[in-house]
């Protein structure tokens, strides 16, 4: 796996768990609000992932899972073995995707190698295109979502709320799209970093107040829902 980003502990990124972090380089999409532009281009160091496996073998029974990030880990050719030596060693894996691959995301599922997922859903499915950067094929977006939804996995879904881009009834048309999914998480769109798009490197995050008016048009329509990053 081309790994080009690697964090050892958080306490953050896997629900309930201590984990360490690794992020893959390359994606098929081009978000213009991603801030891992370095990641998504290619223009970072690649990691040997004997140098991660070396960490995990440390680091039994002192951190519980691997949160498996990128740049689109599942578009990585070798994404199912490399979940398997993760899993020999005892740990748990959640897999951050951005709905691309789903017959891939189906057989981690099938073979037992993701414990957690969480998938952007970048947009209503009119504005997909535009926020992710190329054109895309919703009809894998709906499965990856009815994968996730159908299956025993623990999972969210999330989206960032870019000002400009997305509108307070586009997150609306979001939440009726994805209505009765476990989890959502509305996410603060970040202008501290370098993001892919020059044109939103000085455009102001949404006020705490604006979010959260967001959310109570439609946090009903879900178990658990959410801001982050305020």
């Amino acid at each position: 796996m081309k790994i080009g980003g690697f964090q050892k502990t958080s306490l953050l990124d896997f629900p309930d768990l201590i984990s360490a972090i690794i992020w893959t380089v390359g994606c098929n999409f081009h978000c213009p609000f991603c801030y891992n532009k370095n990641l998504v281009e290619g223009k970072v160091e690649i990691i040997p992932n004997e140098e991660i496996f070396s960490f995990l073998k440390k680091r039994i029974g002192l951190i519980e899972g691997l949160v498996i990030s990128g740049g689109e880990p599942l578009m990585q050719d070798d994404i199912i073995d490399f979940c398997e030596k993760v899993k020999k060693l005892g740990y748990l894996i959640k897999i951050d995707t951005n709905g691309m691959y789903p017959d891939k995301l189906q057989e981690l599922i099938d073979k037992k190698l993701v414990d957690y997922i969480s998938m952007d859903v970048k947009a209503p499915k009119n504005k997909y295109s535009t926020l992710s950067g190329v054109k895309t094929d919703i009809k894998k977006i709906e499965k990856s979502i009815d994968i996730i939804r159908s299956s025993y996995i623990d999972y969210e879904f999330k989206t960032t709320f870019v000002p400009g881009l997305l509108s307070k009834e586009d997150i609306l048309e979001i939440g009726k799209w994805i209505k009765g999914s476990k989890k959502y998480f509305i996410q603060q769109f970040k202008n501290d970093v370098p993001v892919i798009s020059s044109n939103l490197e000085n455009i102001s995050s949404y006020s705490k107040e604006k979010l959260n008016s967001v959310l109570e048009k439609v946090k009903t329509f879900f178990e658990i829902c959410n801001i982050r990053g305020v």
